[in-house]
């Protein structure tokens, strides 16, 4: 199945806001999106056969937000989602990525041109304040570096995208990835590169993932602003609540994909 990205003339892609030349102000260029969700497609089809439930619950229109599970030796996991949004909504998801992303050669210029964001508070702010779909890790990049014996565990959990779903008014999406945080096991971490900006590299069991079938679960919006006042995103205790009613929801959502998954390999 192609991207319906591929058939789409930029002009025409909800979320795009051209700044001129045919970038927006944070770097992405569709053509360039294009072209990695085509060479993606086979990937997310063939090789980790990969199935979504529960899309009806991602907004059509205006900020959303994105949260879900991290794991895998790569974000597998971000690219998969970022496809299957587009394919079954239409719309552009930018994954917000660690602030060490910029420090990485060539990498960082990909990851800009296919639609992420780094995320800085006000980078973040920008998008939701323009209606865009985002997509959050709050595990950070601990998440890709656990252990097999911490896989599913959301042992680490940032609260910003709470803060920011009650002050932009954005109902939260938890979104749960099966697969990745076992396909690409993770041996350990090489540390030293802080002078570069980055915290660790991860060292994978293997060079590739292995082919084990992938399921995308989308729970129930969480509308935190239903509840609570734009200013209540000021009140850290507040905000500390409402992200842990998130990994709550995400947690439960990451139970039940597991015990409905038919088999990792067939």
């Amino acid at each position: 199945m192609s991207s319906s990205l591929i058939h789409r003339p930029a002009v025409a892609l909800r979320g795009f806001h051209d700044e001129g030349h045919g970038f927006d102000m944070f770097g992405l260029h569709p053509p360039t999106l294009r072209r990695s969700l085509a060479l993606g497609g086979p990937l997310c089809d063939r090789y980790f056969r990969t199935r979504s439930y529960g899309i009806e619950h991602v907004p059509r229109d205006g900020a959303a937000i994105l949260v879900a599970n991290h794991g895998g030796a790569l974000p597998v996991d971000g690219t998969l989602l970022v496809l299957d949004v587009d394919r079954k909504t239409g719309r552009i998801v930018r994954p917000i990525a660690d602030r060490f992303v910029p420090a990485l050669p060539l990498v960082s210029t990909w990851f800009a041109r296919t639609g992420a964001v780094v995320g800085t508070h006000a980078n973040v702010s920008r998008l939701l304040a323009r209606g865009e779909l985002i997509a959050i890790w709050p595990e950070g990049a601990a998440g890709i570096a656990k252990p097999a014996r911490d896989r599913y565990q959301m042992k680490t959990w940032q609260v910003g995208h709470a803060e920011l779903a009650i002050r932009y008014r954005a109902p939260i999406v938890p979104v749960a990835i099966v697969g990745a945080e076992e396909a690409w096991p993770v041996l350990g971490r090489i540390r030293g590169f802080r002078r570069f900006g980055v915290p660790f590299l991860p060292v994978p069991f293997l060079p590739v993932p292995l082919p084990l079938r992938h399921a995308i679960y989308y729970g129930a919006p969480i509308a935190l602003h239903d509840e609570l006042p734009p200013d209540a995103a000021d009140d850290p205790g507040v905000v500390a609540r409402a992200a842990a009613r998130v990994r709550l929801a995400l947690s439960e959502l990451l139970h039940d994909a597991r015990n409905s998954r038919a088999g990792r390999w067939l």
